[in-house]
């Protein structure tokens, strides 16, 4: 009868992780599919659990590093993120001394900083967005002109 109890353990674990896709119980459900096995074979229920916590967490210490970094790769940068290295026209000076600047950017007109303190870059001219600053875009010159 206990092997029917780490079995449903198991699909209730492995149902909980295909409705959450959160990366939190599927280490448990190899852990409960272990435990499983070992009481197919009546091994002790002692020797069960402990089989169970054992592949938990060697599942969980090994392999999730691993599968967090092959599922952050699939993020997708939205909004202000996406600007991030594209290519924008200053539409007011870019100057850090004055406080001034506009770039047009995604149709949409932001406020914009030079990532060098000393560099102006005139209305018209084209440059990079190295990243954003609060609601400030922060730009350095063109790829090609430098």
């Amino acid at each position: 009868m206990v092997s029917v109890y780490w079995l449903i353990g198991f699909v209730f674990l492995v149902i909980i992780e295909a409705a959450t896709m959160a990366l939190t119980t599927i280490w448990f459900a190899g852990g409960a599919l272990a435990a499983f096995l070992l009481s197919l074979f009546h091994v002790s229920l002692e020797m069960q659990l402990l089989g169970f916590v054992i592949v938990s967490f060697v599942l969980l210490i090994f392999t999730r590093p691993f599968a967090l970094k092959c599922l952050s790769g699939r993020v997708t940068r939205t909004n202000a993120d996406s600007l991030i290295g594209s290519e924008v026209r200053v539409t007011e000076e870019v100057n850090n001394q004055k406080g001034t600047g506009t770039v047009l950017a995604g149709g949409q007109e932001w406020t914009a900083r030079s990532q060098d303190e000393e560099t102006c870059y005139p209305p018209d001219t084209m440059v990079v967005v190295q990243s954003i600053q609060g609601v400030k875009l922060i730009v350095s010159r063109h790829k090609e002109e430098m």
